[in-house]
């Protein structure tokens, strides 16, 4: 079986210590490689538009310091096949999951209780077989659709 191919995420979040813990737990459970952070919608929005071909994971925050996550999702609503965008957010509500499902988000984490399920997401999206398939349509996945796990 081929190792892991490193999953390229930039995440958008505002609170330095939740953003440390998820890029270690991330680096070390899931072949995730952080290229990037952004505090607020402005440089989130910036760093992802700008850099289209170096990255394929964004994790983003729907409550920022400047702006609002939404407007990270808007913006990349539009992105190469393969790239995936995910919210990790306490508020993943079924309302702002159907939001977000409506902004083209791939799935959506409630940082209270998915983590697990975030790491098996990027574990499944880092696999070669995956990342060879990525672009050929995907559905929204258990969490992004408030199915229990």
């Amino acid at each position: 079986m081929d190792p892991p191919v490193k999953l390229r995420t930039y995440i958008v979040e505002d609170n330095a210590t939740i953003r440390e813990n998820l890029i270690g737990t991330l680096e070390e459970l899931a072949s995730v490689e952080a290229v990037g952070v952004a505090e607020t919608e402005d440089d989130g929005t910036n760093w992802l538009s700008s850099h289209p071909e170096e990255w394929d994971l964004a994790i983003v925050d729907l409550f920022l310091r400047q702006g609002s996550g939404l407007g990270v999702l808007a913006a990349c609503r539009t992105r190469r096949p393969g790239q995936k965008m995910v919210v990790l957010s306490n508020y993943a509500t079924p309302d702002v999951r159907m939001r977000c499902a409506q902004l083209g988000v791939d799935a959506v984490f409630d940082k209270s209780n998915e983590i697990d399920a975030l790491v098996d997401y990027c574990v499944q999206h880092s696999s070669p077989a995956h990342r060879l398939e990525a672009g050929s349509g995907g559905g929204v996945s258990a969490a992004s659709s408030g199915a229990s796990q």
